[in-house]
């Protein structure tokens, strides 16, 4: 009897509490979290998760603005803006400039080797419209004094851009003549400075810069309005010789 009292008394091994079941545990149990701890932990992550997010944004918006003005050899030379968009009230070309007359001048149309006196107003019309040159005097207003400040070339002589001497060409003195000129027919390489009409004001230079030298897809296109205020006939060699 002993012998089986003391048997009893040892500490069950662990195949006895498999067959004798699930034995009441003696854990001690884990301290309750309180709901002010929490509110603390989850006002710690806020900051921390707002950082996170802000860094990613700050590098996508960088990646974004890359892409956007990076050169892409692939898109060279394609169109992907309203270069060829068609106007209803416009006539066009062979060359593709569009032109529409505002006001019809009068008397004979400059001939090749004279020179013209004109007055012009642009904008970036493939890119918000912004102007980058205004015309020094209002709209249907006479032609009266000097010429200084008006931009003057020689027909025939590749000053001006191609669609700025295709629109004068047929033109009559008092004429005003919107242009639409596709890339193509308007400053070469980009430059504004290889051929007139140059903006002349810092500020038109710069946002004609910006449009012409941009390798993003933004749509070159430019919208003139030119006056014909005058015409200046070739001087003939007796002419010539006379003023020297």
């Amino acid at each position: 009897m002993d012998l089986v009292r003391a048997l009893a008394a040892l500490p069950a091994s662990p195949q006895t509490k498999a067959r004798h079941g699930p034995q009441p545990s003696t854990t001690v149990p884990a301290p309750a979290v309180s709901v002010g701890m929490l509110d603390r932990r989850r006002l710690l992550l806020i900051p921390a998760i707002s950082i996170s997010i802000g860094s990613f944004q700050y590098a996508f918006d960088k990646g974004a603005a890359k892409a956007e003005f990076a050169d892409m050899p692939a898109l060279r030379g394609k169109d992907y803006g309203k270069t060829k968009m068609k106007y209803p009230d416009y006539t066009e070309t062979e060359s593709g400039l569009q032109y529409k007359d505002l006001r019809v001048g009068d008397g004979p149309s400059p001939k090749k080797g004279e020179t013209v006196v004109v007055d012009w107003d642009g904008y970036t019309i493939g890119y918000y419209g912004r102007i980058f040159e205004a015309r020094n005097k209002t709209k249907g207003g006479s032609f009266e004094g000097g010429d200084k400040d008006f931009f003057k070339f020689k027909i025939g002589s590749g000053q001006v851009i191609p669609a700025f001497e295709e629109a004068i060409s047929d033109m009559a003195p008092g004429g005003v003549r919107r242009i639409i000129v596709p890339p193509d027919l308007g400053y070469p390489d980009n430059d504004y400075n290889k051929l007139g009409p140059k903006p002349t004001t810092f500020s038109g230079q710069r946002a004609l810069d910006f449009v012409l030298r941009n390798q993003g897809l933004i749509d070159k296109t430019l919208l003139f309005d030119i006056e014909l205020l005058k015409i200046i006939p070739k001087l003939t060699p007796r002419a010539n010789s006379l003023r020297q």
